[in-house]
C-alpha cells in the first residue's frame, strides 16, 4: 500500500509535536506552569498551549 505525503508524516511523527516528546510534555505538565514547560522545550507559550489543546482533544 502507497502512502501519500502527509500520511507518511501523520502516521511516523505522531509522538513529536513541534519538536517536542508528548511523553515527557505529559509528565511535566503535572508540576510546572505554562512558562516553565516553554523554556524546558525552547517553544513559545502558545505553543504549549496548542499542544495541551490537542492531547485534551485526543
Amino acid at each position: 500500500m502507497r502512502y501519500h505525503e502527509k500520511q507518511w508524516n501523520a502516521t511516523m511523527n505522531n509522538h513529536d509535536m513541534f519538536g517536542v516528546n508528548l511523553h515527557h510534555f505529559m509528565e511535566l505538565e503535572k508540576d510546572h506552569n505554562h512558562m516553565e514547560i516553554a523554556e524546558e522545550f525552547g517553544i513559545s507559550v502558545g505553543e504549549v498551549k496548542m499542544l495541551k489543546k490537542k492531547i485534551v482533544r485526543s
